[in-house]
């Protein structure tokens, strides 16, 4: 049925208000006066959207991108077996109990958050390794929070090196789609880079912090693992890792993956799919909706030709980590991700790589720039430790600057990307 134009007309100013509102939404965490948060805000505008009728049932369906959703809940359930088993809790203890220096200790918290991030969510990894962090390091006479500004820094920037490291690249690879060790090739450097710098800026800033103090070391103990639970984990982690070679479409192999977790002596079916962050996924969801029904009314096309009129296509450098950064920091990586490729679908392959490693590596600015930081902070605040807004960013606004500006360096030297 063709809708009068005056109809048409209020149907797109109706999904530009809720565009506008979600993505403020996006920026604020929550709509003032209200304590609905960010998945709750992009559900509600995707709801309102429906009901309205600016996108049909058909259209919803057709705007979630469930290949993304399928791979991004496989790997939770990948990262439930690897908490269930208790492996980050032993991760986490060994760390802070360990007789050496802080500054080994910062390294040592650097290279396993940056490898285990690579491979498993690092949302997961951080929320489950803070806890036992913090009352290990504490246990020392240990100030955590330097500690804990390495361990998200290292978690955003160690995922960023693979198609699975977080959501923001779990979704370039999906619309994309990206090559698992392609991306790895363009991305791996950058994210190592991003480990450095974390180690260098957090061990200069807060090299006061970083000295042998007074403590037992006793207060907390090992806890222990289950090693047929942690085996199982390690080696379905290898299958998923080697059916990303194949020709197999990568949602089959984590579906054989996260189905494989499932059937379980051990643990019950509802334990691990309590580990998984729906929310994140209903968060997607809302997102996929909102931006889909930006796209039908004609608006980005014509905010692309603008652009591309004024040279500002976020396609080179010089455009793109200024977005990634602002808009990382404001938004959020996820939402910027997501506003971008809805805006501009068939970016090309150099683009998206330097899109994955820009706008992970810019969530390390401040606390707000990605999730593993709030989450950080609000785990370590259980504990009794206080991570506050300037603490982390003396040395999240440095760190982020100089790994930006090397991955910048390698994206065009690399020929990926123009400046």
């Amino acid at each position: 049925m063709v809708r009068p134009a005056w109809e048409q007309t209020a149907l797109q100013e109706l999904v530009l208000a809720v565009f506008v509102a979600v993505y403020l939404g996006m920026a604020f965490g929550r709509w003032p006066g209200l304590r609905i948060d960010r998945t709750g805000i992009a559900l509600l505008g995707a709801i309102v959207l429906f009901a309205a009728g600016a996108v049909s049932a058909e259209r919803v369906l057709a705007a979630i991108d469930f290949p993304t959703l399928v791979v991004l809940f496989g790997l939770m359930v990948l990262s439930a077996q690897f908490a269930a088993c208790g492996f980050y809790d032993r991760v986490a203890a060994a760390i802070a109990l360990t007789r050496a220096s802080p500054a080994t200790i910062l390294a040592l918290v650097i290279v396993v958050a940056g490898l285990l991030s690579a491979v498993l969510a690092n949302d997961v990894v951080v929320w489950a390794i803070t806890p036992l962090l913090c009352r290990g390091l504490a246990s020392r006479g240990l100030d955590p929070r330097p500690f804990l500004i390495a361990l998200t820094g290292a978690a955003n920037a160690g995922s960023a090196a693979t198609l699975i490291g977080n959501p923001q690249n779990i979704l370039i690879g999906s619309i994309g789609h990206l090559d698992f060790w392609a991306f790895a090739a363009a991305c791996a450097p950058p994210a190592l880079a991003g480990l450095v710098a974390v180690w260098l800026v957090v061990r200069w800033q807060w090299r006061q912090a970083l000295v042998p103090a007074a403590g037992n070391g006793g207060a907390i103990e090992l806890p222990p693992v289950e090693r047929s639970a942690l085996l199982k984990a390690c080696f379905w982690t290898v299958v998923l890792l080697a059916g990303f070679t194949t020709p197999i479409p990568h949602t089959t192999t984590v579906l054989v993956v996260a189905g494989a977790l499932l059937v379980s002596r051990r643990f019950a079916t509802r334990r691990l799919l309590g580990l998984v962050d729906w929310h994140l996924l209903v968060l997607f969801g809302g997102l996929f909706v909102v931006t889909t029904a930006l796209a039908d009314t004609g608006l980005p096309t014509i905010a692309v030709g603008w652009l591309e009129q004024a040279g500002l296509l976020p396609d080179r450098l010089g455009v793109l980590a200024p977005l990634a950064l602002i808009g990382s920091n404001t938004i959020g990586n996820v939402p910027i991700v997501m506003l971008i490729l809805g805006i501009l679908p068939d970016l090309p392959p150099g683009a998206l790589y330097a899109l994955a490693a820009l706008s992970t590596l810019s969530g390390n600015l401040l606390i707000i720039g990605s999730l593993a930081n709030i989450i950080t902070v609000e785990r370590a605040a259980e504990q009794g430790v206080r991570l506050g807004f300037l603490d982390h960013a003396r040395a999240g606004v440095p760190m982020t600057l100089l790994a930006l500006v090397l991955a910048m360096l390698w994206l065009y030297l690399a020929g990926y990307v123009m400046i």
